[in-house]
């Protein structure tokens, strides 16, 4: 062979296959290797950024939730909050054991209410140990300071595990940084965590993501099971502060539950949910409120059902494993269907058997109403105290919008990519998402769960969308990465012509096959290379709508969450001369009752502002927003709802003080109707025949009352003095206290029974579950005893270990086709009853009121206020009618001691001044200054009228 053919010459001469392909592989993995070089210098300043990223939105978490501390100081918000911040007190004074043995004689009286064992006490827990550790390190701090701030502080925590989360579920660091970014601020997020909102969602949000990220990250590899036992830990936590920890019970089994039914079964996920579950379970029944629970109720068996599935799967794989060894193959779908039939079969016939022995016995606890609300119509629950709350409303569209602002346009789209995502951990936030919808569609309250799956959806969305749109200006962006590239490119061009055609060959072949994708198909590929300035167009455009959303975003927000850091205990109002004032009626009435009542005192209100007057008055209440207690809130509300003397013959013998809420709005008279369908549902006679008493309530839109409203205690009281004709017996309720702005007044019960008191205040008449036991439950006095006998305990539809007769499934009925408009009454009338009733009026030995003519306290009331407007927007007609009514309306005054011919005069309003005066306005009259009516216009204009 000639030197030539030895040496190739360096212009033209032939290169063999094996040379061409290394030379082809070298170069490619030069540029391989570049861009790798190049990826891990702008991953390294990438990750500086986003460290830098992550603390501004810890901040801005921080600061957005601390709205209400700077405006309104160091306040404890809201009703429920009340309760924790006492209950949290409590177990810093007297020390865990005793907190979890605390039986509270000042709530539900006479009953009282053992809070040791029906709270959820990890908040009260974290508090104290917050409290502790920084006094302890020298920074000292109070427990409400602390209890004040501790919804910011679990609010940035939530934040962060809400971003570990979404890198576990998409492993994309950008989506993970985009989602904390927007679970910062979100108001879906905010409205539990704003300062001073003490409530145990608060801290369950964290307790929740850190679940669900341990969980997931448990998922991540075939030797990651053991995290496992974090996440059972975790869940401990969540059950300890939240009674939501139902949902991340039952979202952990269904993730679990669902990667078996898509085929991704594994001894991974065997072992870590297992793990999860054991110890999770094992430590939830340390929790009192919890017990056993777990094992129990209806709501929780849905993770010891899977629990049980994936120990059956297992033993399967482990028959299957030894059946492969033993035949040295293995076996194919069908054989494996088989022997899972198997042993599914054999323990689905000790499952039946079991049930059939502890289902008659009542070891399954059944639904609760809340959670049989979630799967039915608000209205058709069938218990009417869950049907009062509002929160329990199903969501909106606008309440979507409103929580989540222009996240719940973007999280479809990351809904969408999420869904190619097929890993363990991606598959997690496909099923956290649609079972997080369906319960935000169903009570409005859930859509806090909503949030942390909308941002993580919102941050895979901007993160896959931002990625995509810069990648259009590589050119630009990364000149160098490009021209590597393109550099690298024509060497490997001239070496890989037979690869090409070899590849193109294969393609045809595919596309013959009918194997090639759709884009392929139709030319979708060839087209999207060609278009690039086109992609870059609508990348820019993309970046700016953004960016422009994300600017609203941040003003909605901050504005939302300065509208939900107004605590309802006291809130900032204008007068009508524009002066801004600050209305602490509530806790002006609280301070009251503190400072000018017996320690004694037991003070009757309705069960939403019992935590409030436990906790800022430190009296004792008739009943609580724990609601455990159906039928005593029954007896409540049948109190405030029946007419003054019935009313009264109960009220004497378990209360000193009637406290109500006025001043309009959804004050104690717009949740009366409500009232008396609870108390109705278990005193049948207060509305005969009629479950949702639909004789109680009012007439029109003005606010008219029906017969059996106009009788009832609530609006005697609530009218007292301040609606024309509208006094009580004085003889049996004495107003004590009206506060400010009329947004509380107090009343003192008369002729109240010492015998019952001093009956019900005796420990040997209360019931102990066990000799010298911590556990006595107190009774109601013998005074009562007539009374009770006509209680017929409230049967839910779903207990199933209740046995119903035909009367409660008769009322059940009835309520149901009431709520749903299938049946009308005569609401101009009120009901027929008998003597027999004790709901009918009887005399007493108390002596009638003699209404006495002394002139009623000038007041700001909601008549004053609706008189004002009728004549400032000279609705003649309206007011014509309302004084056909009630003729006195006319001389009703407001605080400064005018009324209606005084604005009919500043208005210079002649044909309401005319109406006025025909109906007995006095225009000699004078206000607390001394001026007529008449003095209310100018001078030169008192002559035109």
């Amino acid at each position: 062979m000639s030197s030539a053919s030895k040496t190739p010459s360096k212009a033209g001469a032939t290169v063999s296959p094996k040379k061409l392909g290394t030379a082809g592989a070298s170069t490619a993995g030069a540029a391989k290797e570049a861009k790798k070089s190049a990826a891990g210098s702008i991953f390294s300043v990438g990750n500086l950024v986003r460290s830098l990223i992550l603390v501004v939105v810890g901040w801005v978490a921080y600061d957005i939730r601390l709205h209400a501390i700077k405006e309104y100081g160091l306040v404890i918000h809201e009703f429920d909050p009340w309760f924790n911040y006492r209950a949290t007190e409590y177990l810093d004074q007297h020390g865990l054991e005793k907190f979890f043995k605390w039986f509270d004689y000042m709530s539900w009286y006479p009953l009282g209410r053992p809070v040791g064992t029906t709270i959820y006490p990890g908040m009260q827990m974290t508090s104290v140990f917050i409290k502790n550790t920084l006094n302890n390190m020298g920074y000292p701090i109070s427990l409400n300071d602390v209890c004040c701030y501790v919804p910011a502080w679990f609010g940035v925590s939530a934040t962060y595990f809400l971003g570990l989360l979404t890198y576990e579920c998409s492993n994309n660091a950008n989506a993970a940084v985009a989602s904390t970014a927007i679970m910062a601020i979100v108001p879906a997020h905010i409205m539990r965590s704003v300062g001073g909102g003490y409530d145990n969602e608060s801290i369950a949000m964290t307790a929740m993501m850190m679940t669900f990220f341990l969980w997931t990250r448990s998922l991540r590899t075939k030797n990651s099971w053991w995290i496992g036992i974090f996440a059972g830990v975790a869940y401990i936590y969540m059950v300890a502060a939240w009674g939501g920890f139902i949902f991340v019970l039952n979202m952990v089994a269904l993730h679990a539950a669902g990667l078996v039914i898509v085929n991704r079964y594994s001894s991974k996920l065997h072992r870590a949910y297992s793990l999860f579950y054991i110890i999770g379970t094992a430590g939830a029944i340390q929790i009192p409120v919890q017990g056993w629970k777990p094992l129990k109720d209806m709501e929780q068996l849905g993770g010891l059902a899977v629990f049980l599935a994936l120990q059956l799967l297992e033993v399967c794989e482990y028959f299957k494993r030894q059946q492969e060894k033993k035949n040295k193959e293995k076996l194919n779908f069908y054989e494996v269907q088989l022997l899972r039939m198997k042993v599914f079969g054999a323990a689905g016939a000790m499952g039946i058997a079991a049930l059939a022995i502890f289902t008659p016995a009542g070891y399954f606890g059944p639904l609760s109403s809340r959670v049989r609300g979630l799967f039915l119509r608000h209205t058709r629950t069938g218990n009417p105290l869950v049907d009062s709350v509002a929160e329990h409303q199903p969501a909106t569209a606008d309440a979507y919008f409103r929580f989540l602002h222009y996240v719940c346009l973007y999280g479809p789209i990351g809904f969408a990519i999420a869904c190619f995502k097929r890993t363990d951990a991606g598959f997690f936030l496909i099923f956290y998402a649609v079972t997080a919808y369906y319960f935000c569609n169903k009570m409005s309250r859930l859509i806090i769960l909503l949030g942390p799956i909308a941002s993580a959806l919102g941050g895979i969305a901007l993160s896959f969308m931002f990625n995509w749109s810069f990648a259009q200006f590589d050119d630009v962006l990364n000149p160098e990465k490009e021209a590597k590239v393109e550099k690298a490119a024509p060497t490997a061009a001239s070496a890989t012509t037979e690869k090409s055609k070899a590849k193109k060959m294969k393609k045809l072949q595919r596309l013959n096959k009918g194997k090639t994708s759709l884009s392929d198909t139709i030319g979708l590929q060839q087209v999207y290379e060609e278009q690039k300035p086109m992609r870059k167009g609508m990348a820019i455009f993309f970046v700016l709508m953004t960016y422009v959303a994300a600017r609203q975003f941040w003003h909605y927000s901050h504005v939302m969450a300065r509208n939900m850091s107004h605590p309802s205990i006291m809130f900032k109002a204008n007068l009508r001369n524009g002066e801004t004032i600050m209305v602490d009626d509530y806790r002006e009435a609280y301070w009251w009752l503190r400072d000018n009542t017996p320690e004694d005192a037991r003070v009757m209100a309705w069960w939403d502002y019992g935590y409030q007057i436990t906790g800022i008055a430190n009296r004792t209440t008739i009943a609580d927003g724990n609601t455990w207690n159906h039928e005593h809130i029954a007896t409540l509300g049948r109190c405030l709802t029946s007419p003054v003397k019935q009313a009264h013959r109960i009220i004497k013998h378990i209360a000193d003080y009637v406290l109500i809420w006025t001043g309009g709005g959804g004050d104690d008279l717009a949740k009366s109707p409500h009232m008396a369908r609870i108390g109705n549902s278990v005193y049948h006679d207060i509305c005969p025949g009629d479950p949702t008493c639909s004789k109680y309530g009012f007439v029109d839109q003005q606010g008219t009352p029906t017969p059996m409203m106009a009788k009832s205690l609530l609006y005697k009281l609530h009218g007292h003095g301040q609606v024309p004709g509208v006094r009580v017996d004085k003889n049996r309720f004495k107003e004590v206290f009206t506060s400010t702005y009329n947004k509380v007044r107090i009343f003192q019960v008369m002729h109240v029974s010492e015998e019952s008191k001093r009956w019900i205040a005796d420990p040997a008449n209360r019931i102990c579950d066990a000799p010298g036991s911590w556990y006595c439950t107190g009774q109601y006095p013998p005074a009562m005893d007539k009374l009770m006998a006509k209680k017929q305990d409230f049967a839910q539809l779903e207990d199933f270990n209740v046995k119903k007769g035909k009367k409660d499934e008769e009322y059940q009925k009835q309520y149901h086709k009431r709520m749903n408009g299938e049946v009308q009454s005569d609401r101009t009338s009120d009901y027929d009853r008998s003597k027999d009733d004790e709901y009918y009026e009887e005399d007493d030995d108390i002596p009638e009121d003699i209404i006495d003519e002394e002139a009623p306290k000038w007041r700001d009331t909601a008549s004053t206020t609706r008189m004002w407007n009728l004549i400032h927007e000279n609705d003649i007609e309206a007011l014509k009618a309302w004084i056909e009514e009630e003729p006195e309306a006319v001389h009703i005054r407001s605080s400064d001691g005018r009324g209606p011919l005084w604005w009919a005069y500043e208005h210079r309003n002649k044909k309401i001044v005319k109406l006025l005066k025909n109906n007995g306005a006095d225009p000699k009259a004078k206000d607390k200054d001394g001026l007529k009516p008449k003095s209310m216009m100018k001078k030169k204009q008192k002559s035109d009228l």
